[in-house]
Protein backbone atom coordinates (compact mmCIF):
# COMPACT_ATOMS: atom_id res chain seq x y z
CA UNK A 1 0.00 0.00 0.00
CA UNK A 2 1.29 3.16 -0.90
CA UNK A 3 0.93 6.58 0.86
CA UNK A 4 -0.30 10.22 -0.55
CA UNK A 5 1.07 11.45 -3.27
CA UNK A 6 2.58 7.44 -4.48
CA UNK A 7 4.90 7.25 -1.56
CA UNK A 8 5.95 4.28 -0.59
CA UNK A 9 8.04 3.50 2.31
CA UNK A 10 11.59 1.85 1.95
CA UNK A 11 12.05 -1.78 2.92
CA UNK A 12 13.79 -2.25 6.05
CA UNK A 13 17.51 -4.23 5.68
CA UNK A 14 17.07 -7.53 5.94
CA UNK A 15 20.15 -8.36 8.07
CA UNK A 16 21.16 -5.73 10.76
CA UNK A 17 24.61 -4.14 11.17
CA UNK A 18 25.42 -5.97 14.21
CA UNK A 19 24.38 -9.13 12.80
CA UNK A 20 27.11 -8.69 9.74
CA UNK A 21 29.69 -7.55 11.98
CA UNK A 22 28.81 -10.37 14.60
CA UNK A 23 29.21 -7.82 17.39
CA UNK A 24 32.62 -7.02 16.71
CA UNK A 25 33.39 -3.38 17.93
CA UNK A 26 35.29 -0.75 15.60
CA UNK A 27 38.87 -1.07 14.95
CA UNK A 28 41.27 2.21 16.09
CA UNK A 29 41.02 4.66 13.40
CA UNK A 30 44.71 4.68 13.50
CA UNK A 31 44.50 1.14 11.93
CA UNK A 32 41.85 1.74 9.40
CA UNK A 33 41.56 5.98 8.53
CA UNK A 34 39.21 6.70 5.75
CA UNK A 35 42.32 7.01 3.27
CA UNK A 36 44.27 3.46 4.17
CA UNK A 37 45.01 1.52 1.24
CA UNK A 38 43.52 -1.63 1.32
CA UNK A 39 43.93 -4.73 -0.77
CA UNK A 40 44.03 -8.68 -1.36
CA UNK A 41 47.03 -10.43 0.16
CA UNK A 42 48.98 -11.74 -2.67
CA UNK A 43 49.46 -15.67 -0.71
CA UNK A 44 46.07 -15.61 -1.03
CA UNK A 45 45.71 -17.55 -4.19
CA UNK A 46 42.45 -19.46 -3.34
CA UNK A 47 39.34 -18.27 -1.39
CA UNK A 48 38.95 -19.48 1.96
CA UNK A 49 35.27 -20.78 2.63
CA UNK A 50 34.79 -19.73 6.13
CA UNK A 51 34.12 -15.93 5.02
CA UNK A 52 30.71 -14.41 5.46
CA UNK A 53 29.37 -13.52 2.35
CA UNK A 54 29.52 -9.98 2.79
CA UNK A 55 33.51 -10.55 3.82
CA UNK A 56 33.75 -12.19 0.78
CA UNK A 57 32.31 -9.51 -1.24
CA UNK A 58 34.95 -6.87 0.27
CA UNK A 59 37.65 -9.47 -0.56
CA UNK A 60 36.29 -9.86 -4.19
CA UNK A 61 36.81 -5.95 -4.47
CA UNK A 62 40.12 -5.31 -2.62
CA UNK A 63 41.18 -8.22 -5.14
CA UNK A 64 41.26 -5.50 -8.07
CA UNK A 65 44.30 -3.39 -6.60
CA UNK A 66 44.63 -0.69 -3.71
CA UNK A 67 41.48 0.94 -2.50
CA UNK A 68 41.24 3.48 0.39
CA UNK A 69 38.45 2.09 3.01
CA UNK A 70 36.03 4.95 1.93
CA UNK A 71 35.69 3.87 -1.38
CA UNK A 72 35.42 0.52 -0.85
CA UNK A 73 32.35 1.57 1.65
CA UNK A 74 31.32 3.16 -1.20
CA UNK A 75 31.50 0.46 -3.55
CA UNK A 76 30.10 -2.10 -1.52
CA UNK A 77 26.77 -0.22 -0.33
CA UNK A 78 27.78 -1.07 3.59
CA UNK A 79 28.22 1.59 6.59
CA UNK A 80 31.64 3.21 7.04
CA UNK A 81 31.66 1.47 10.21
CA UNK A 82 30.29 -2.12 9.17
CA UNK A 83 33.25 -2.44 6.43
CA UNK A 84 36.26 -0.85 8.99
CA UNK A 85 34.91 -3.95 10.89
CA UNK A 86 35.13 -6.42 8.41
CA UNK A 87 38.39 -5.33 7.08
CA UNK A 88 40.00 -5.27 10.20
CA UNK A 89 38.80 -8.98 10.52
CA UNK A 90 40.22 -9.84 6.96
CA UNK A 91 43.43 -8.33 8.18
CA UNK A 92 43.68 -10.34 11.11
CA UNK A 93 43.00 -13.59 8.99
CA UNK A 94 46.39 -12.50 6.87
CA UNK A 95 43.67 -11.87 4.08
CA UNK A 96 43.94 -8.25 3.06
CA UNK A 97 47.08 -6.09 3.11
CA UNK A 98 47.29 -2.44 4.05
CA UNK A 99 49.35 0.63 3.00
CA UNK A 100 49.17 3.40 5.05
CA UNK A 101 48.48 6.46 2.72
CA UNK A 102 51.45 8.49 1.71
CA UNK A 103 52.59 11.10 3.73
CA UNK A 104 51.87 14.90 2.76
CA UNK A 105 54.57 16.20 0.47
CA UNK A 106 56.24 19.62 2.13
CA UNK A 107 55.73 22.91 0.68
CA UNK A 108 58.35 24.41 -2.19
CA UNK A 109 59.66 28.18 -0.86
CA UNK A 110 58.18 30.47 -1.46
CA UNK A 111 61.68 32.34 -2.23
CA UNK A 112 62.64 29.64 -4.72
CA UNK A 113 59.48 29.62 -6.65
CA UNK A 114 59.48 33.76 -6.98
CA UNK A 115 63.11 33.01 -8.56
CA UNK A 116 61.45 30.40 -11.12
CA UNK A 117 58.54 32.96 -11.83
CA UNK A 118 61.07 35.64 -12.57
CA UNK A 119 63.43 33.28 -14.72
CA UNK A 120 60.41 32.69 -16.66
CA UNK A 121 59.55 36.21 -16.89
CA UNK A 122 62.72 37.01 -18.16
CA UNK A 123 63.16 34.62 -20.90
CA UNK A 124 59.42 34.09 -22.66
CA UNK A 125 58.38 37.43 -21.55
Amino acid sequence: MTGQDGWQPEAPELVRPYVITKGRGLPDDGDLSLITLVTASAEQQQRPARLSPEEQSLLDLCSAGYLSVAEIAGHSHFPLGVVRILLASLMEGGHLTTRPPVARARLADREILEEVLHGLRAKFG
